[in-house]
């Protein structure tokens, strides 16, 4: 039996700030050499920052991209990194590579580029056609970058059955959306079977635009069993003593037969390279690894919103945000969230009433900022709202008062946080929900103004929940504000309901078409009025214009609006 240190560095890595990344590794691989670990792992382009985008298209980032990874080489004395970076060569790849005592001991292109939902990878990588083992004191392992691990047959089969690893080190980074941690879980722990290896799976940490990643690193032992989770969505460095069997076998049986595969003559070809190890220093045995416990549900999204947000305000550098406070749900959860990865120092927030404001909003967006301990103004619009209707008023002769009154209100609000946002230095963070923005109930460069949102991919039933959730930690959100009927409060006794089905209806018609894409039909035939069903689709199809001038926001469900759905603004098609 031989004891192989792993270190798994879970790293925030801010895309394109190259030098604040590679500090940020270096700091690591120190901190790993001295807890005597063997080998120290990094995330998925870690050097860069995941996705680079259209970065990838200027030579000068990637050649800093190689100085970089020069500068941490050397960094390497007496330790092994795996280190995610860009190769260039005669064409760019997503690659991993193996710095050891100093030297580039050799490269992993990655194989697998996915190009579906928000990745884009064919877009900027070509794919690596080769695969490679290390061996290290004795211990061989493999090197893959994160969706080669997804398929049966990706390198780490190749890695296993001919290469003879024992252990596969995976790099990602891979983005979240609620429950993905489960379903990674379960693919990981049987790759670790089918292989008969440890696997040891590195993800990033972080938010990245409308990205977030959430950590969960892990290692799975030979069988499947977990032997190591890292926190979700926090940094760390997680260390763990593999025992690692000398009587491994090279020949394992195929997934899918069961049977003794034998190499197949047009399997990638695969390279063994040895690393020159050093006799190791004395150390004493690491205590028995201790996992992070996985969050619950609503605790999950409720910190993956929190990441998100903040890492969207810090790494752009905004002083803080400014929030409209209707006393509504939806405002009010944006600002706890706001508050809770910002703290209430970089949080103001703008009640705005109309004469359509009931006294209870004014009452409880007041509660709600003394509860955050937020800067609170109150500026009322009926003025404004006067001027506007009287100057308009003649041009409007004949025609009844309609949905135009309300958008102005609306609008009139969006100005006035725009200009608190200039004034004061502080991004507006808007407060619309998926389930608004889905059906376009929502007024263009009103309540959709802002730099970013917080509940973009958010369904309303969810911001109840999470509001329950986010009261049951400590009670900041008033409690009328979650019990009472959701209201625009654009006119007179005005209720949701009135222009959208019930929540507890369209959210699930929603997840159907937006996320899953079924069919008319079908949506129908799970028990939903047609009716119902054919007038939330028309929604949807119309206002796909209106997304696309939206806020970026937080994805947190497996379909979010943007780069997973992209539908065309001038379309004729209409479902059902």
């Amino acid at each position: 039996m031989t004891t192989l240190r792993v270190a798994m560095a879970q790293m925030n890595c801010h895309v394109g700030d190259i030098e604040g990344n590679t500090n940020a590794i270096i700091s690591r691989i120190e901190e790993a050499r001295a807890q005597h670990a063997d080998i120290v792992v990094f995330p998925e382009l870690a050097i860069t920052g995941y996705p680079p985008e259209d970065l990838l298209l200027r030579a000068g980032f990637l050649d800093e991209n190689l100085r970089a990874l020069d500068r941490i080489r050397a960094a390497t004395r007496g330790i092994t990194a795996v280190v995610g970076y860009v190769d260039v060569g005669d064409d760019i790849y997503n690659a991993a590579a193996v710095l050891h005592d100093g030297a580039l001991a050799g490269v992993h292109r990655k194989i697998f580029l996915p190009n579906y939902g928000v990745f884009d990878e064919d877009r900027y990588f070509r794919r690596g056609d080769d695969v490679s083992v290390f061996e290290r004191a004795g211990v061989v392992f493999g090197v893959g970058v994160c969706e080669d691990l997804w398929y049966p047959e990706g390198p780490a089969h190749d890695q296993c059955l001919r290469g003879g690893a024992q252990v596969i080190i995976n790099i990602n980074a891979s983005p979240f959306h609620a429950g993905k941690w489960m379903q990674r879980d379960r693919m990981l722990s049987t790759r670790a079977a089918d292989n008969n290896c440890f696997i040891v799976y590195t993800n990033c940490v972080g938010g990245q635009d409308e990205l977030v990643f959430d950590g969960h690193s892990t290692i799975h032992e030979p069988g499947g069993s977990l032997l190591l989770r890292g926190p979700a969505f926090e940094e760390g460095l997680l260390v763990a003593d593999l025992e690692v069997s000398k009587s491994f076998r090279t020949r394992l049986k195929d997934p899918r037969t069961r049977k003794e595969r034998v190499t197949n003559e047009t399997a990638l070809p695969i390279n063994h390279i040895v690393l020159a190890t050093p006799p190791a220093a004395p150390r004493d045995p690491l205590p028995a690894a201790e996992s992070a416990p996985p969050p619950g549900r609503w605790e999950e999204i409720y910190k993956a919103l929190m990441m998100g947000v903040g890492d969207y305000v810090r790494k752009n550098r905004f002083r803080g945000v400014v929030i409209g406070l209707s006393g509504g749900i939806d405002s009010a959860l944006t600002a706890a969230i706001a508050v809770d990865a910002l703290g209430p120092e970089r949080v103001m927030g703008v009640a705005m009433p109309s004469v359509y404001s009931a006294s209870e909003s004014l009452r409880d967006a007041q509660a709600l900022a003394d509860n955050l301990g937020i800067r609170f103004l109150t500026v009322p619009i009926g003025e404004v709202f006067e001027t506007f209707t009287r100057e308009l008023t003649p041009h409007f002769e004949g025609r009844p008062v309609d949905v135009t009154e309300e958008n102005l209100q609306a609008r009139i609000r969006g100005n006035l946080l725009m200009a608190l946002s200039n004034k004061f230095g502080l991004m507006v963070l808007t407060t619309g929900n998926k389930s608004e923005v889905a059906t376009g109930y929502c007024t263009l460069y009103g309540d959709m103004c802002g730099g970013f949102s917080a509940l973009k991919d958010v369904p309303k039933t969810w911001v109840f929940a999470l509001s329950r959730y986010r009261n049951s930690v400590g009670p900041v959100i008033p409690e009328y504000t979650i019990t009472r009927p959701p209201s625009a409060e654009l006119r007179p006794d005005q209720r949701d309901d009135d222009s959208l089905p019930p929540y507890e209806v369209l959210d699930p018609i929603l997840e159907l078409y937006v996320e899953l894409d079924t069919p008319f039909d079908e949506i129908v035939a799970r028990g939903f009025d047609a009716d119902t069903v054919r007038r939330v689709m028309r929604l949807v199809d119309l206002n796909e214009y209106k997304r696309r001038q939206a806020a970026p926001g937080v994805k947190i469900t497996p379909r979010a609006f943007g780069k997973d759905r992209r539908m065309p603004i001038t379309n004729a098609f209409r479902s059902g």
